[in-house]
């Protein structure tokens, strides 16, 4: 396979093949996690008709970060893209390349799911009866009207337009953020001030916003991500941060090692524990997690920063496979809730069928047709060559 080394991080071009791979790795995962859902204990759309515990356990690690890991390629993803166009030349971009594509998935790829749900639950009605409730606007789950997995899209387009003014002042002064650079060099602080910073949001909003991924009430959330979008860009507005993580790498790799079975332990044991022993369980999950990010991005900025046919290929497919998806397992998940086979033969048949249909799709449908194009956030056909290499329309 062919090797390209990319240029110098101040290359004209700024390309980071690194966060190309990290991005088309996150969303590989995801795939893989979603699958996973369809077995695990946890609550998800369709489940199968044996569960298991088993499954949990690389699922629950890859749950710690990986959301994480996307917001911040994102974040940095936003800062490439706005050195190459204005402030509103960026918001027409997100609106094409985010929200068109939110719209098209809230009314076309989303209701399948929601449609194969209901058939679960004892619904007999057809599909052409169920989507006319998807117009009664009625938000899911007593109603038909949802983003589902699309949510991902919802937040990063409001944090590049909502966060738009801080990021272009972030981003137009580089002495600030030199400095910045400079402090965050030492591992103690690199490790010790994020970490507060996350811990005392999961303390103040934890027990009054739950988990909701509904964009209104999801504060907790918006907090967590949101700050690691901002993080996402500052990371790339100087040299000295990649360098300070290429440094540190290994100590952030160590300190992970050593919490997680921690963090596994309070996971599985289920018991009740005290306000304090719950404060010092969110400081060794929050350090875990914050050392597992880091440390990606270090080993990446070392070992990833090259590109090949296949990550050209898969930079631009990633998009459709991620709003494809979903839908997809669910409605190859369908025919065999009820089938006797073993949880490990499902779940190698429906990994595989999942990429197999979404490639199908983005190959020989998708990615031929410019309207189609259009609605999975990809560029139009007759302007792919004349640009010049930018962000992901999903970074």
């Amino acid at each position: 396979m062919e090797k390209q080394v990319t240029a110098s991080y101040n290359s004209p071009l700024n390309r980071r093949y690194d966060l190309d791979w990290l991005r088309v790795i996150a969303f590989i995962i995801l795939i893989f996690f979603h699958v996973g859902m369809f077995f695990n204990y946890w609550g998800w759309h369709i489940k199968n008709n044996e569960q298991s515990s088993l499954i949990q356990i690389p699922m629950y690690f890859s749950s710690w970060w990986r959301m994480s890991l996307l917001f911040m390629i994102s974040g940095a993803g936003v800062y490439f893209a706005l050195g190459s166009r204005s402030s509103g030349a960026f918001a027409k971009e997100r609106v094409v390349r985010i929200f068109i594509p939110l719209v098209f998935g809230m009314f076309v790829i989303v209701p399948p799911q929601i449609f194969i749900e209901r058939l679960t639950q004892g619904a007999t009605f057809s599909y052409a009866e169920f989507y006319k409730t998807v117009f009664d606007f009625k938000p899911y789950p007593s109603g038909s009207f949802s983003w589902h997995h699309l949510w991902y899209l919802v937040y990063i387009f409001f944090y590049s337009i909502v966060g738009l003014p801080l990021l272009l002042f972030i981003r137009k002064n580089e002495a600030l953020t030199a400095r910045w650079a400079q402090f965050f060099r030492n591992p103690f602080a690199l490790i010790v001030i994020p970490v507060l910073w996350h811990v005392m949001g999961d303390i103040l909003l934890e027990a009054r916003f739950p988990t909701t991924n509904d964009l209104i009430h999801d504060w907790k959330q918006h907090f967590h991500y949101f700050t690691l979008f901002v993080c996402g860009f500052i990371l790339c507005t100087q040299e000295a941060f990649w360098e300070g993580l290429k440094t540190n790498r290994k100590v952030l790799l160590l300190v992970w090692l050593i919490l997680s079975p921690i963090v596994y332990y309070y996971y599985f044991t289920e018991r009740e524990i005290g306000e304090g022993e719950r404060i010092v369980y969110r400081f060794i999950r929050t350090t875990n997690t914050w050392c597992i990010l880091l440390s990606i991005f270090g080993f990446a900025y070392i070992h990833l920063r090259f590109t090949n046919r296949f990550l050209r290929y898969a930079n631009e497919a990633v998009y459709p496979f991620y709003i494809l998806h979903q839908t997809v397992i669910i409605c190859l998940v369908y025919p065999i809730i009820n089938a006797q086979f073993s949880i490990l033969s499902k779940f190698i048949y429906l990994s595989a069928a999942t990429f197999a249909v979404c490639l199908f799709f983005y190959h020989f449908v998708i990615s031929r047709l410019n309207i189609l194009r259009l609605f999975f956030g990809l560029k139009p056909l007759k302007s792919k060559k004349l640009t010049k290499p930018e962000t992901a329309p999903i970074s």
